[in-house]
């Protein structure tokens, strides 16, 4: 399979996340300064490397979540959870907090029974 040229590999890098000051966050109407591009060319380019950035973020969150959740539940910690306490502090439901603790067991390397 060919390799995806060098600038090709650039373009497709997700836009760095940055906070905004809290003055502008309670702005419901402004996010990430996309409000004030007039040229809405560099308004797509902005709001699709803002949509890669944060579904690149959302990945990786889920990812800790996963390695989380599976830490908890390792029947060697003292301090073991359940999926059930897992599922309730995670706000998610108790066959979902299985299928994390499976996941993040798989990116530990199956390290955890």
């Amino acid at each position: 399979m060919p390799q995806p040229e060098r600038n090709e590999q650039q373009r497709l890098r997700p836009a760095p996340l940055l906070f905004e000051p809290s003055a502008a966050v309670a702005d419901p109407e402004h996010f990430f300064d996309l409000e004030s591009m007039d040229d809405p060319r560099e308004l797509l380019s902005r709001a699709t490397e803002l949509s890669l950035a944060f579904r690149a973020a959302t990945d990786r969150a889920v990812e800790f979540q996963a390695i989380a959740a599976a830490q908890l539940a390792d029947p060697r910690r003292f301090d073991r959870l359940t999926t059930a306490d897992i599922a309730e502090r995670a706000q998610w439901t108790e066959d979902y907090a299985k299928k994390m603790v499976e996941f993040g067991r798989s990116l530990l390397g199956g390290a955890t029974p």
